[in-house]
């Protein structure tokens, strides 16, 4: 190993940006909104990141933690699904290695704060605060960090809305952020490491919750950059690393209700009264709950909210939990029969279904395997030929303007490997330059507005800089896999030859090991409803 790593210090400061992306980033940093950012870009190598298949964060930043893709990880989408049940991710799902295990292995302490999917927390030389798919106030590591963060920092939050701020509102942003930056510089004081890795998660948020306001996205970005300039005053990295795990812009082209094209082709049965797609909407919810007076809600105005929540996807099963989780359940259940809200919705019939999409977000549709789900539809020996029958179709597909719905519709051999590609959407489906959009909702026209008038783009952002990075060298051709061997070359610590990826062209790579298997976690459930909520109000679920 490198003697320099034995070194007192910050070595390496990662800063993930959530859907940072260039056509973004300039524009702030035209209005010179985020100096500090704008610095570290024009002082060092930096360009184009480009992401995974699906490009969404919970997937996209296990990836780059682990350095696979995620047919060897395991997470493909912000739900794990076990035949027609489902469970949103946590790190259990992640079957490999996270890169601050593996410098750990070698001696190297590291503070991880608010990356994705790192929920529940494992040991390692070092503390770790988990980020996005964890609930509030989660376990963290070590044991009773949380407590001790809380207290120096005066409070801590992973979402927004769980602080006494307005929900949604740029003030609640703003100290969920700082809260953000204290929490990391508190624990690089008490612990010292070697390795830190920042994540700020509201870059991403702020577009799913407030699209297109320039406000509220330049107070995040702002924010953002006044916890960044402390963060380095204070640690004084050697080494920065500004990465991405997606990109993000405005969605010009149509929705294309998947679901319903495959019912249209024969492959997809609807029902009413099921447990339905796991999309709801806690807006229609909150406009029914907090309007003038529950109470004046007769009922043909009730069935015109069950209608109307019907063509969102809002679900039985979701409606009436959510009732209960808010206290509401007994009231608001008197003047909404279930029998109304069943009779308004209309789910994809799972069981009794060939092909449909589960989850937007894991951008693909599943077959109804006989012998693999419960209730299997299509026989092993026709799973090819539909296969095949359904990725001809939806090539062919055409927006009503004439252009092509998908840049590409594949076998999912053809994105992902390893021994987890069971669990990968069997077809994949790649938007046109991701500016159309995809949806699972049935009981709507084939074609229509998007829900989301912004959405994630394919391309992030990545930047190097510190004494270890050679800029002339420049990072061309960087993808989301090459940060986790980039990582591991700094510190000289051998790369697994499993990963993906390579070094960024601005370090020389080290070398190349077989590392033995990975031992994770059993798989726990999160169950979790504060979670789903979250997810929810951001459009994933």
């Amino acid at each position: 190993m490198d003697d320099s790593t034995d070194e007192p210090g910050l070595r390496l400061l990662v800063v993930g940006l959530d859907a940072g992306c260039r056509p973004i980033l300039h524009r702030l940093f035209e209005n010179g909104e985020v100096p500090t950012l704008q610095q570290l870009f024009d002082n060092s190598a930096s360009g184009p990141l480009e992401s995974q298949i699906p490009p969404w964060t919970a997937s996209a930043w296990p990836s780059m933690y682990t350095g696979k893709n995620p047919g060897k990880h395991g997470v493909f989408d912000f739900l794990s699904f076990d035949g027609y049940d489902w469970d949103v991710v946590n790190s259990t799902h992640v079957r490999e290695r996270p890169v601050w295990e593996l410098l750990s292995d070698h001696g190297i302490s590291s503070v991880v704060v608010n990356v994705p999917v790192t929920h529940p927390a494992r040991e390692f030389d070092g503390a770790l605060i988990p980020g996005m798919t964890a609930p509030e106030d989660p376990d963290c590591h070590p044991e009773g960090i949380l407590e001790d963060v809380k207290l120096a920092c005066g409070d801590y939050r992973i979402y927004p809305q769980s602080g006494p701020e307005p929900d949604r509102s740029i003030e609640g942003y703003e100290r969920t952020l700082e809260l953000r930056g204290k929490a990391f510089r508190y624990l690089c004081r008490r612990i010292e490491p070697g390795f830190g890795f920042l994540q700020f998660q509201l870059t991403d948020s702020v577009f799913h919750e407030r699209p297109g306001d320039k406000k509220a996205i330049e107070a995040v970005y702002r924010e953002v950059d006044r916890q960044l300039e402390a963060t380095l005053e204070e640690t004084d990295p050697d080494n920065i690393l500004v990465v991405s795990d997606h990109g993000m812009g405005p969605v010009s082209g149509p929705e294309f209700r998947v679901n319903e094209f495959l019912r249209d082709q024969g492959y997809l049965d609807g029902q009413k009264g099921g447990e339905g797609m796991p999309n709801w909407s806690t807006a229609w919810e909150n406009d029914l709950l907090e309007g003038e007076d529950a109470s004046e809600h007769e009922a043909g105005a009730v069935e015109r909210a069950m209608n109307a929540a019907a063509r969102v996807g809002i679900t039985t099963q979701r409606v009436a939990s959510a009732l209960e989780y808010v206290g509401l359940k007994e009231p608001i259940g008197r003047r909404v029969p279930n029998d109304m809200i069943r009779a308004a919705s209309e789910q994809v019939d799972f069981p009794n279904s060939m092909v449909y999409m589960r989850s937007k977000s894991e951008l693909g549709l599943r077959i109804n395997l006989e012998g693999r789900e419960p209730n299997g539809q299509v026989p092993a020996d026709d799973y090819e030929r539909v296969r095949d029958e359904v990725i001809d179709a939806l090539a062919d597909v055409r927006t009503p303007d004439g252009e092509p719905v998908f840049d590409a519709v594949a076998p999912r051999e053809a994105y992902f490997d390893g021994p987890y590609v069971e669990h990968a959407p069997d077809i994949v489906t790649v938007p046109a330059d991701f500016d159309t959009a995809v949806a699972a909702d049935l009981g709507q026209a084939q074609f229509g507005e998007p829900m989301e008038a912004w959405n994630h783009k394919q391309t992030g952002v990545v930047a190097t800089s510190g004494e270890a990075f050679d800029e002339r060298a420049g990072v061309a051709g960087a993808t989301i896999f090459d940060i986790a061997p980039t990582i591991c070359s700094l510190f000289d610590v051998p790369i697994d030859a499993e990963m993906d990826g390579t070094t960024l062209p601005v370090i020389e790579e080290s070398s190349r090991t077989e590392y033995p298997a990975y031992e994770p976690d059993p798989i726990t459930v999160t169950d979790d409803r504060a979670v789903e909520d979250r997810l929810s109000d951001l459009g994933y679920l």
